[in-house]
């Protein structure tokens, strides 16, 4: 079984990515994890686009979600919201015959520098992927003050944090399993 992480910032050295990496690492044992690292490649969703052609990286996207069991989302927070990509890939993924992320297990977690861990940007993710009928985890994780969870070499560090992301994996997996039973 497969988990996709999409991370919602660009920057090599955030703290988002820095929590996937993190997460991923922390998944149940024979479970096999990719990354989606093109986000910024995506063209701004357009239906004129769409209709004329799924430009190739669209694909990539698609075709990324479409193999794996669960998504795994980290995001920042922008002016009480997500990342202007990762909800413009969110759009990508949602469009379409094929309703990719109807019924897919999904969790979502951010950080931020500041006080309150990417609240704003984790609700908006979670409206989005409410809205397009995925199977979205009630757990979410909010880490506030990344600054004191990671340390100089983005490695997550707090031990309290690292055990709620191993849980919040293993729900992840379980919930992937139950999926993958009902639909055999």
């Amino acid at each position: 079984m497969k988990i996709l992480g999409l991370a919602g910032s660009l920057r090599r050295a955030s703290y988002n990515r820095a929590l996937l990496k993190a997460a991923l690492e922390l998944a149940p044992s024979g479970w096999t994890t990719e990354t989606f690292d093109a986000l910024g490649a995506l063209p701004f969703y357009d239906g004129d686009v769409e209709a004329a052609g799924q430009p190739a990286v669209v694909g990539d996207l698609r075709r990324a979600i479409a193999e794996a069991d669960a998504l795994l989302i980290t995001t920042p927070e922008y002016n009480d919201g997500t990342s202007g990509v990762l909800k413009n890939a969110l759009d990508w993924a949602s469009r379409g015959p094929t309703r990719l992320l109807a019924g897919k297990p999904v969790a979502v977690l951010g950080t931020s520098p500041g006080g309150n861990g990417a609240q704003g940007g984790i609700e908006s993710v979670v409206r989005t992927l409410r809205r397009t009928r995925s199977d979205v985890l009630d757990h979410v994780i909010a880490v506030p003050s990344a600054a004191a969870a990671f340390d100089e070499e983005l490695t997550l560090a707090d031990p309290r944090v690292r055990d709620e992301v191993a849980q919040l994996m293993a729900e992840l997996a379980d919930r992937a399993h139950t999926t993958a039973a009902l639909a055999a």
